[in-house]
Formats: structure tokens, sequence, C-alpha cells
């Protein structure tokens, strides 16, 4: 029996986004959490949400039944989202990375907790972590290994990999293993090539970048940005566009006129908001989980 999905920082999401009449995204569906809380906290809110994974469906289904045409599901990456909206939306939330019930289906191969296929996909197309072992060379296995996973025995770990090229989970952490014994403090050696080869093989940065390029687009003014991460990776992506596209304090001549402000966001976290004891308590999944969220100021050209 799989555990029941817990939404990671809900209130502070909720408290972030403020959906108080609009229309909002959420471009990670998963179960439904964050969709279901948005259109629960006022009845005049309308949300469309993207999920490239096939088995949210019914999820999305149930949801329609409730709630009619308030809600709108979509089957695609939430990088495309531009392709579909016709207007620009009240506010964006996105819960970065994998899924809890993905995390928990052996067969999707996300987890070391089962022995399942090494497939990995988030979707049920493109290539599959086995297939990227096999087909990638060892110099660029290695490279997603240390770029993706921090991982510093990354050349050895790409070398046993391509050398045994394992097509389950359970033969991808005993070669690891073999290699990396477990730590002390029971953790598991394999955790940081697995996060790797995810995110490479769901380009999970990559998606999270276009995204945020594509988000000054689709908001309205004063519209609500609010993304969840769980890996320092994901989290310093977020900080660096925020930073980029928000306004800074200038000291000048006080006689001077003031500079124009081009800026796109008002950052409206100075620090990542991070889960709270009582949350911790009820959802380890919380643990590592960041969020920063900022506001839609000046219409693009």
């Amino acid at each position: 029996m799989q555990a029941a999905h817990i939404p990671v920082l809900l209130d502070e999401v909720l408290n972030y986004l403020a959906p108080n009449g609009g229309t909002f995204v959420d471009g990670t569906f998963g179960a439904g959490g964050y969709t279901k809380a948005i259109l629960n906290a006022n009845k005049n809110n309308q949300v469309i949400a993207f999920d490239r994974d096939p088995t949210t469906r019914f999820t999305s289904e149930q949801i329609q039944k409730k709630f009619g045409d308030r809600f709108a599901f979509i089957q695609d990456c939430f990088s495309h989202m531009a392709n579909y909206l016709t207007e620009k939306v009240d506010g964006i939330v996105l819960d970065i990375g994998v899924s809890s019930m993905q995390i928990d289906t052996p067969e999707r191969g996300f987890s070391l907790r089962f022995n399942g296929p090494l497939d990995m996909r988030m979707s049920d197309e493109g290539l599959t972590a086995a297939d990227l072992i096999k087909t990638l060379p060892e110099s660029q296995l290695a490279n997603i290994l240390y770029k993706y996973g921090e991982e510093r025995q990354s050349r050895k770990i790409a070398h046993a990999l391509k050398e045994h090229t394992p097509t389950t989970t359970g033969e991808m952490a005993h070669i690891i293993h073999h290699i990396m014994p477990r730590p002390k403090d029971g953790s598991d050696s394999a955790t940081r090539s697995f996060q790797a080869l995810r995110i490479a093989v769901n380009d999970e940065l990559g998606e999270l970048e276009r995204t945020l390029e594509a988000a000054p687009q689709l908001l309205k003014p004063n519209g609500r940005l609010v993304v969840v991460s769980f890996h320092s990776l994901e989290d310093r992506i977020v900080k660096d566009f925020l930073n980029k596209n928000s306004s800074k304090t200038i000291h000048q001549n006080k006689y001077a006129p003031a500079p124009q402000d081009n800026s796109l966001f008002k950052i409206l976290t100075k620090k990542p908001v991070t889960a709270s004891a009582s949350e911790l308590e009820k959802n380890p999944r919380a643990h590592s989980a960041k969020l920063r969220a900022a506001e839609r100021t000046k219409v693009s050209a």
C-alpha cells in the first residue's frame, strides 16, 4: 500500500500564491494536492494543471468531476505551458522533482528501496536510465553523475556501469555499493548517482530553466510565481533567475534622477522558506524542500 500523498509546504504555497479569485497554473499536478487546495481556497479560482506522467490522468478526472469547468488538465511537460495558455494567469506554482507516487511505484525505477526496471522516466516516452547507461560514452556518463549528482567518484562509477550495464535498480545499486560501501550514517552511497540519472533522463533542470524564462510573459501584473525545490541544483537555478530579474538597490547621487526600473519581479522571499518542525514530523519528504516566491512587476514588451 502506498502512503497517502501529502503536499509539501502547502500552507506556505497558498500564502505566497494568494489564490483569491483568478486563474492559476499548477505545473506539477502529481496527486493534485496544490490544485485541490487552490480550488477550495476561493470559489472563483480556476486551475490549469500540467503533468507529463500518464498515471496522473485518473486523479485529474476525479477533480474534473468535482470542480467542473473550474479545472483543466493537460498531459504535457510544464515547460510547454506557453503553448496552451491563451491568456495571462494570476499565478504559477511548481513542485520540482520526483513525486512520492513515482518513488513508491517499484516498476517506475525511481527508488533504491525497491528492485525494479531501471527506467526513471516521468512520462512513458524517451530513453530510460538503462538506455542512457548503455548508449552514452563513458566520459559523458561520468559528467552527468558529477554535474547532476555532485558525485566525486563519478569516473569510477561510470566505468563500472558501462562495464556491467545494469537493467534494474538493484543491479545498479549493487555495482555502486561495491565501489562505495554504505556510509556509517545510514545513508545510501548510490543516492547521488540515482538522482543524477533521473535528472538527465527527464531533463529536469532544463524544464525548470525554460519555464522560468517563460514565466514573465505568462503572468499578469502582480501575478505570483512560487517554486518548491528539493536540492541545491534546482534551488540555485531559481535563486539566480529571480536575482537576475528583480530590482536592485542602487546607490546614487540624491540629486540625480532615479534610474528606470526594468525589473520583471519583486522577490517575496528574502531567504528560502523551509518546513516547520510540525510538518517535518508528519511529512519527512519536506526535510529538503525550499520555497521561493516572487511577484510580477513590469509588463514586458
